[in-house]
């Protein structure tokens, strides 16, 4: 959840912090923009914004948000001795400019320290994500009519933008992901103008962006009568889905959950057909915070934390099937 100043800094160990990443700082100011700087300085938050945002940031931000123009930043952080930095956003170039500029501050690298506060949203978060959820179901909802007649994997692409804005979404929160029969046993397949024949497996992947929450959801379509393969395929995706989904609660470990599916999955012979993480964290960006895999560190779930459960399996040059939702942990 949104952190005060001073608990920001608490979990920084710093006395001051330069946020430059423009996703944090909609975090943390509430406000969406493409340039400007926050500093973090005893108990208030310091926005500095040119004159583009100046009317927008004093009406719009939170009340511990005090907004400067940008031409003052340099003043005040020629001021700041120590100030921890964000090591994942800022550049080399830009590093090397504020080294330059403020020769009397010394900067300390930190990492996730806000990614971390972001995991655990807050009521307003998890109301404008649920929102997000509802737009991309009604979206998935609406796709068995569009492929009652021709169509190619690039139209059904396009189609889900126009139904992302239909539906009151400010974008789609990543480029849609459609594949016909073969191309479905690419996870991560781009849209091509391949037609539909019937008897072709669809394999949807999107979501979209609604106050900046997203979301992010799978669903697989038979344009015919589906193989046996394809059946068995399908109903032992959704079994690890499903047995994942029960596992889901505050405490239990990423590597837990990536288990309790991969087991599923060997147990009918599937695992190695199984090439991606079982999840991620979704919030103000697609990915975000954790990972749910048994490759990445060992962390535990957190109340009110939204991730996604995403199992696939991938039979090469014969079709894939992956089955998403997401899921707030309780």
């Amino acid at each position: 959840m949104r952190p005060s100043p001073m608990r920001l800094l608490q979990n920084a160990e710093s006395s001051a912090f330069l946020v430059s990443n423009l996703v944090n700082i909609r975090y943390l100011t509430g406000l969406s923009l493409s340039a400007g700087l926050l500093l973090v300085l005893g108990r208030r938050y310091h926005l500095f914004v040119d004159d583009r945002y100046q009317e927008y940031a004093q009406k719009e931000t939170f009340s511990d948000v005090t907004v400067h123009p940008l031409s003052a930043a340099e003043e005040t952080l020629s001021k700041v001795r120590k100030c921890a930095i964000e090591a994942q956003d800022v550049t080399l170039t830009r590093y090397a400019s504020w080294k330059r500029k403020f020769k009397n501050t010394k900067f300390v690298h930190l990492k996730d320290v806000i990614e971390e506060f972001r995991r655990q949203k807050s009521d307003e978060e998890l109301r404008l994500f649920r929102r997000s959820q509802r737009i991309t179901r009604e979206m998935i909802a609406r796709v068995p009519s569009a492929l009652r007649t021709h169509t190619t994997e690039r139209k059904i692409a396009w189609q889900l933008r126009v139904w992302a804005e239909e539906l009151g979404a400010d974008d789609v929160s990543f480029e849609p992901i459609v594949a016909f029969g073969t191309n479905s046993s690419r996870p991560h397949h781009h849209p091509t103008d391949r037609a539909l024949k019937r008897g072709h497996i669809v394999q949807i992947d999107c979501g979209v962006k609604y106050r900046g929450y997203c979301s992010d959801q799978s669903h697989v379509f038979f344009t015919g009568k589906a193989t046996d393969e394809m059946r068995r395929i399908f109903g032992v995706v959704l079994e690890a889905k499903e047995k994942a989904i029960k596992e889901v609660r505050p405490g239990v470990t990423n590597r837990a959950l990536d288990t309790v599916a991969e087991k599923v999955l060997a147990t009918h012979g599937l695992a190695e057909f199984f090439t991606h993480a079982l999840g991620h964290g979704v919030g103000l960006e697609i990915h975000e915070g954790i990972s749910i895999s048994q490759r990445a560190p060992e962390t535990v779930l957190l109340k009110n934390e939204i991730i996604t459960i995403e199992p696939g399996v991938y039979i090469p040059g014969k079709f894939g099937i992956r089955l998403e939702e997401e899921v707030i942990v309780h």
